[in-house]
């Protein structure tokens, strides 16, 4: 599956570049973020991009609200979030609905077959873990 992963996040004047890089880093390691005027930006096309956040929707035990956050934001082929990004500096995630003081990252998700991505990500759970984990190997077909 061809999947688009789009990162943003705004670099405010009271803000280090190198501080919201590291926030982004640390939900998305392998990204590689450009400075577009007053946003970094990082773009992706492979799974593997999502590793660290889909172990860390596990770790926090944040499947459900993730899963409903991807749902609610699904047009078409496509869904996107934001995440707090002083959350995002320590490690963790917190979904955000509007703006935070310190803007949020703001993530799309493009795939062809967007439930079978959500359904990756954030799976359907009882008692809070999951009913049938997807591999990344079946993103790949």
């Amino acid at each position: 599956m061809v999947l688009k992963l789009r990162v943003e996040a705004e670099v405010r004047p009271t803000e280090s570049r190198e501080k919201v890089e590291a926030a982004v880093k640390r939900i998305f390691p392998t990204l590689n973020l450009e400075l577009v005027g007053q946003r970094l930006v990082g773009e992706a096309s492979d799974v593997g991009a999502l590793s660290q956040f889909h172990r860390l929707l596990r770790q926090q035990a944040i499947l459900d609200t993730a899963r409903s956050v991807l749902l609610a934001n699904k047009r078409g082929n496509a869904t996107h979030f934001m995440l707090n990004k002083q959350v995002a500096f320590v490690g963790r995630i917190s979904f955000t609905e509007g703006e935070s003081p310190l803007g949020p990252i703001s993530v799309s998700l493009e795939a062809p077959n967007i439930d079978l991505l959500i359904d990756y990500l954030a799976p359907k759970t009882r008692e809070g873990k999951p009913i049938v984990e997807i591999e990344p190997q079946a993103l790949q077909d």
